[in-house]
């Protein structure tokens, strides 16, 4: 079977606008071009817009989409097996939150009594499932699967105290880091503040202290685009700053 850019669109409900995007990207190139013009796209063509799609729907870029689906070793029945596993945990996530909420409303109208840990059981789940999605591989090699797995146990029995007080912990990193970078001195007072405030912080999801670790983590934040882009989302060079704060902190400096 043949489309035209027109009726693939319609099929797979995106814009023709998108998938003349996707050809001068060389994402999704058509099969052939017609005697009149046409774009023409036959069944590898469908395939490939198919896993497009399934990695959008996950959150990749399209540079990413096109490295992976250019890679000489990418196997699609593999990559359809890991979007089926990440949907399924997705919907686990989701009935989860829908039975929070059910509950939350039965407890409004008086039908039963929840605690205050069950109130936050789908937010903590949801919590642990997208770590672990974006950054899982990356610790688990790091540090292990018995520390990462106790550390998302530690989550998982979270109190509203503990939640509070490991949010505020957050947010005064936040502040005190921003607060820090403008004076420029990752030896500062202020930055050392911040470095001890993300030391307290990243206790509670360890269970202990590791000096080693903690600045092993640090340069982590440097290192990977991932980490680097959430601390540099406000300033540039936020995430280095924090690396040399923590590094100086630790007796870790290079």
């Amino acid at each position: 079977m043949e489309y035209t850019v027109k009726k693939l669109g319609e099929i797979a409900g995106v814009s023709t606008r998108t998938l003349r995007y996707y050809d001068e990207i060389e994402l999704l190139k058509p099969a052939r071009t017609n005697s009149s013009g046409y774009r023409i796209y036959g069944q590898k063509e469908v395939d490939r817009l198919q896993q497009i799609l399934f990695y959008k729907e996950l959150g990749v870029g399209l540079d990413e989409i096109k490295d992976i689906l250019d890679d000489p070793t990418f196997d699609a029945a593999q990559a359809l097996r890991e979007h089926r596993e990440i949907l399924m945990s997705r919907r686990t996530q989701l009935d989860q939150l829908i039975a929070n909420v059910e509950k939350t409303l039965r407890v409004k109208e008086g039908e039963v009594t929840m605690s205050d840990k069950e109130k936050f059981e789908g937010f903590k789940k949801r919590m642990v499932d997208e770590n672990e999605k974006k950054y899982g591989d990356e610790v688990r090699e790091k540090y292990g699967d018995k520390k990462v797995d106790e550390s998302n146990a530690r989550v998982m029995n979270m109190s509203l105290e503990d939640h509070e007080k490991v949010t505020g912990l957050e947010r005064e990193i936040k502040g005190t880091l921003e607060t820090a970078f403008q004076n420029g001195d990752p030896a500062s007072d202020t930055a050392q503040k911040a470095a001890d405030l993300h030391r307290q912080w990243i206790s509670f999801y360890w269970g202990h202290y590791n000096k080693e670790a903690h600045a092993g983590l640090a340069q982590m934040y440097v290192d990977d685009e991932r980490f680097k882009a959430y601390y540099d989302a406000d300033q540039d060079g936020m995430a280095e700053f924090l690396r040399d704060a923590i590094h100086i902190y630790t007796g870790q400096k290079r």
